[in-house]
C-alpha cells in the first residue's frame, strides 16, 4: 500500500504542546502500550522500571546538542539567523539560514567580535555551506555566543539550557535533542542498571532531516537528510549477545532505532562502525534489531509518527494518539513519553 502524508494526520489542541520540561525529569507521564495483549496503561515515567526486566538492553543515543542557533548580521546591518546542521570539517559547516535572500555565495556574516562566516556555496535543497573564521577555540566561542536550537513550536524561554540535553549527553554535534532521553535521571538509570538491565550507548547526531516536514504527498517520495552515526564494538557486543540469547533490545528514541536498524543484518545483529544514514522507516517495515521503543509523542504527518506506525500499525498509532489527546498528555520535545512493548 502506498501511504499518503495525510494518512498520518491527527488533531492536536495547541495547549497540549509542552512549552517547558517536566520537573523532575522522570515525573512526566508514560503511556505504555503492550502490542501482544493490545492493552494500554497510564503511568509516570519513573514507573518504567515495572516494565523492564533483567537481561533487557536499553540503547541510548549519547549525542549532545550544540548551541547551534547563531544570530548574525550582514555588512549592511541586515539580521540573519544561522542554524548549524552538520559539520563537514573543522570550520566548514552545512547550515540553514533565514532569510535566505540575504545569503548568496560570497556573503560574509558577523556573529560576534571573534566569530564570522562566509557563504561558500548553496546545496540543491537550499542549505548553505559556510566557512567560519574564529578567534579562539571554535567550540568555546560557540558555547558562549550560540543559543539552544529549540523547535519553533516551543515559545517559552528555556531557563536552564541543560534541560534540552539528556543526562548522558557526551559528544557534541546535534542540531536537536534526542528527546525520549530527556525523561531519564541519573538515579533512574542507576536503578535500571541495578535491576540487571544493560545499557548500550550509540551515537547519532540529530540533524533537521529527522524533523523536516514531509512535503511530498506520497510518503515514499520523501528523501531523508543523512545523519552521522557511530556504533562502538562495546555497544555491538552488548546488543548482539542479547539478540543471540533472545533478550529484548529496547531503543530509547527514534534516533536509536534508526541507528540500530541502519547497521543491523537480517538476523538483527549489528556491526560496529561509523558513517551516515538516511534510513526512512515507515509501514510496512520489519524491524530487524529493535524489539521495543521508548519515545515521545510526535508531530502529525512527520517521519517520526511514521516510524511509530511501522512498529504499532498506522490505525493503532492514531488510536493511541487520540487516547493521549483525550487524556491530556503533553506532546512533542518537552512532552510526555510512550513505551511500546
Amino acid at each position: 500500500m502506498q501511504y499518503k502524508k495525510s494518512d498520518f494526520y491527527y488533531e492536536l489542541p495547541e495547549e497540549l504542546i509542552a512549552q517547558t520540561p517536566a520537573n523532575p525529569r522522570d515525573s512526566s507521564r508514560l503511556l505504555v502500550y503492550n502490542r501482544q495483549t493490545d492493552t494500554v496503561e497510564h503511568r509516570i515515567f519513573r514507573d518504567i522500571t515495572d516494565y523492564l526486566r533483567a537481561g533487557d538492553v536499553l540503547v541510548i543515543n549519547n549525542t549532545k546538542v550544540l548551541p547551534a542557533r547563531l544570530y548574525a548580521h550582514t555588512q549592511n546591518g541586515g539580521k540573519v539567523e544561522v542554524l548549524l546542521l552538520k559539520r563537514i570539517s573543522q570550520l566548514r559547516w552545512e547550515v540553514l539560514v533565514k532569510p535566505g535572500k540575504k545569503c548568496r555565495a560570497g556573503t560574509r556574516l558577523t556573529v560576534s567580535d571573534d566569530l564570522s562566516l562566509t557563504i561558500a556555496g548553496i546545496t540543491d535543497s537550499g542549505e548553505r555551506i559556510v566557512d567560519f573564521e574564529c578567534d579562539g577555540v571554535f567550540e568555546e566561542v560557540l558555547d558562549r555566543v550560540g543559543a539552544m536550537p529549540l523547535p519553533p513550536y516551543i515559545k517559552a524561554k528555556l531557563e536552564d539550557k541543560n534541560r534540552y540535553q539528556t543526562v548522558y549527553a557526551k559528544t557534541e554535534g546535534s542540531a536537536a535533542a534526542p528527546t525520549a532521553g530527556l525523561h531519564f535521571t541519573p538515579e533512574l538509570l542507576d536503578k535500571i542498571k541495578g535491576s540487571g538491565v544493560e545499557v548500550a550507548e550509540v551515537l547519532l547526531h540529530v540533524g533537521l532531516g529527522t524533523f523536516r516536514p514531509v512535503k511530498e504527498d506520497v510518503i515514499t517520495d520523501h528523501k531523508m537528510h543523512s545523519e552521522y552515526y557511530e556504533v562502538s564494538e562495546k555497544a555491538a557486543d552488548i546488543v548482539n549477545r542479547a539478540k543471540k540469547e533472545g533478550r529484548r533490545v529496547i531503543a530509547v528514541g527514534t534516533t536509536s532505532v534508526r541507528t540500530l536498524e541502519s547497521v543491523a543484518d537480517e538476523n538483527g545483529l549489528i556491526k560496529p562502525g561509523c558513517g551516515n544514514t538516511d534510513i526512512f522507516i515507515y509501514p510496512p517495515y520489519k524491524f530487524k534489531c529493535v524489539d521495543a521503543l521508548i519515545t515521545n509523542f510526535h508531530l502529525p504527518e512527520s517521519t517520526l509518527i511514521m516510524l511509530v506506525s511501522a512498529m504499532c500499525g498506522r490505525e493503532k498509532t492514531l488510536e493511541l494518539y487520540k487516547l493521549a489527546v483525550d487524556n491530556r498528555y503533553r506532546f512533542f520535545s518537552f512532552g510526555d513519553a510512550c513505551f511500546f512493548i
